[in-house]
């Protein structure tokens, strides 16, 4: 792989939410660098990504697993990231749509200069609702309606695969990126408005959440650059002064 395509897949990082099988750890590592991906987060594993077996599966990528990050929540392994996607094996009633891999990933690609990551839930139940939420997108890997189901290892690799691809054809062509605002300067947003929206009464605390999703949604199909966060920020700030004012006339 040429030095401009490393360079496209070296913001990229690979987040494993809750990896419970040291096998599927150390085979991922090693797709990774098959793949030239080198950064891998992981969030709260359940199991040993140093142990003996992850790191035979690793063979030649025992790096990989060593260099490793361990947190414990998703925000903290996408602080920074600008662009994030979720893979999910969720059906066609999900009402989000899911992407295929080929068309959705290579939007994380799109500007080198930025971090993003391509998150994988656990292997037997895959991503919460709450955690999907953090993604901007979401990608299914087509498979056959007889058995749907994927190790997350091959997951990974599929994923991989194509991202190698996607990095290929950037470093020949000259294709022209937006910036997008960071992920954790949108949540920001996403907390202010929904205590906003809690203390106006147009949510309330037992459907807060499903509401948000809605919100969330929204957002993520609008592709949110950081002067137009910095308004809808600014907007709530100008509410909560509003509000602040009819109940104290005298700061008018």
């Amino acid at each position: 792989m040429r030095s401009r395509e490393v360079k496209q897949l070296a913001g990229l990082r690979i987040v494993l939410v809750e990896p419970a099988g040291p096998l599927n750890v150390g085979s991922i590592a090693r797709v990774m660098k098959n793949f030239e991906l080198h950064h891998l987060v992981l969030v709260n594993p359940q199991c040993d990504p140093l142990s003996a077996e992850a790191m035979k599966m690793a063979v030649h990528a025992k790096e990989i697993l060593e260099s490793a990050v361990v947190v414990k929540t998703l925000p903290e392994a996408l602080q920074g990231c600008v662009r994030a996607i979720a893979t999910t094996g969720r059906s066609r009633s999900w009402e989000v749509p899911l992407e295929n891999p080929r068309t959705a990933l290579p939007w994380l690609l799109e500007e080198p200069e930025e971090l993003s990551a391509l998150i994988f839930g656990r292997e037997d139940r895959g991503l919460s609702n709450e955690e999907l939420n953090y993604a901007q997108r979401f990608v299914r890997i087509p498979t056959s309606e007889s058995y749907s189901s994927l190790n997350l290892a091959t997951a990974v690799a599929i994923c991989c695969y194509e991202l190698s691809q996607s990095a290929e054809i950037f470093a020949t062509q000259s294709i022209p990126a937006t910036e997008l605002a960071p992920i954790d300067v949108v949540e920001t947003y996403y907390q202010q408005l929904e205590a906003l929206l809690l203390r106006i009464g147009y949510l309330y605390p037992h459907t807060a959440a499903s509401r948000m999703e809605k919100f969330r949604h929204l957002y993520n199909r609008a592709h949110l650059q950081p002067g137009e966060v910095a308004m809808l920020l600014g907007i709530l700030r100008q509410v909560e002064w509003a509000l602040k004012s009819q109940i104290n006339p005298e700061n008018l």
